[in-house]
């Protein structure tokens, strides 16, 4: 593939850019795909390359990816998408159905700048779901980058098979906490938590050392979830009262951990960006170039966040309610100004 200047990492992404390199101009290439070149690092370079070489025509999105292609035991979540060789790039026509009996078809023309951001260096490709522009694509609102809060995003270090002769079921002598997605609730941090099939702790060794973070206030999400779950973005406050005087926390690789050059970060500012994450609406932005269950750490960086001082006036907000609701925050963030 690379000595034809294709870079790519699957048979089904490499067939459709071939296709698309022999396709005479005007020619139009329709497949029924995984959406999963939508976004993440690895398909960068295919999608750049069939933004360079195509227009978008037509994307057709199933509701349930358990029904289209049970026939074939498909577990992905696929896409018909349409691409004219060398076409000039105008409106694009997003549709949507339940199943492959089309019964409930609906149909929405989109501009281009919905599908692909024009500022979006990854070109993630979005799959708008509504004729209506959400609120949240306004850049007066959510426009900065985690570097400009001088926060980072990162999949949690610990490799739990790799580091397996240093893991404990319970915490003893010599050892750290160490975090796995069950260990949150909601907001909560929970830990330890025993009779769990998953360790607790971690021994800290001169092995182990630099896979660990210093105890702190963070925001966590979890890396999996099922296209079915109620959202696929997760936030939760990792609080460092929880672990008494543990001085090193270990976040296993389930678990995307926001922070802030690898130490943790002001308490309010931890709650406000749990907060903001957890609102329906970015939960519906995400899932517009999201298609599988996975939420990546470059997911995470590649979106746009309110700045440092309007995240902890929101995370101040959450600590003095009594009882964070999913209206009461929906509401609050989208508030914002």
């Amino acid at each position: 593939m690379r000595r034809v200047g294709i870079e790519t990492v699957n048979l089904y992404s490499a067939f459709v850019a071939l296709a698309i390199a022999l396709m005479a101009p005007g020619g139009r290439i329709v497949a029924i795909i995984p959406r999963s070149f939508c976004n993440g690092p690895y398909y960068r370079s295919f999608r750049e390359f069939i933004l360079e070489q195509c227009a978008i025509r037509h994307i057709h999105l199933f509701g349930s990816r358990n029904k289209a292609f049970r026939d074939d035991e498909v577990l992905q979540e696929n896409i018909i998408i349409a691409f004219d060789r060398g076409g000039r790039q105008g409106m694009v026509t997003i549709s949507t159905s339940t199943d492959d009996t089309f019964s409930d078809l609906e149909t929405h023309d989109h501009s281009f700048d919905r599908i692909v951001l024009p500022d979006d260096p990854e070109s993630f490709i979005h799959i708008p779901t509504s004729s209506e522009r959400q609120g949240f694509e306004l850049p007066s609102v959510v426009r900065y980058t985690l570097s400009d809060l001088s926060l980072t995003v990162s999949t949690g270090p610990v490799v739990d098979f790799r580091l397996k002769a240093h893991l404990r079921d319970n915490p003893e002598s010599g050892t750290v906490p160490l975090l796995y997605p069950t260990h949150f609730s909601g907001y909560e941090t929970i830990w330890p938590l025993p009779g769990i099939k998953k360790p607790n702790a971690i021994e800290r060794n001169a092995e182990t050392e630099k896979w660990l973070y210093p105890n702190g206030f963070y925001c966590v999400v979890r890396r999996f979830s099922s296209k079915e779950e109620k959202r696929r973005i997760v936030a939760s406050v990792v609080d460092p009262k929880a672990f008494a005087d543990a001085s090193l926390l270990g976040f296993e690789n389930h678990l995307n951990v926001f922070h802030e050059n690898k130490r943790g970060m002001p308490e309010p500012l931890a709650w406000g960006l749990a907060v903001f994450l957890n609102t329906t609406a970015i939960d519906d932005f995400f899932r517009r170039f999201n298609g599988h269950t996975q939420v990546n750490a470059t997911d995470l960086r590649t979106m746009k966040y309110p700045n440092r001082e309007t995240l902890i006036e929101l995370g101040k907000w959450s600590m003095q309610q009594k009882e964070l609701t999913q209206s009461a925050i929906d509401e609050k963030v989208g508030a914002l100004t």
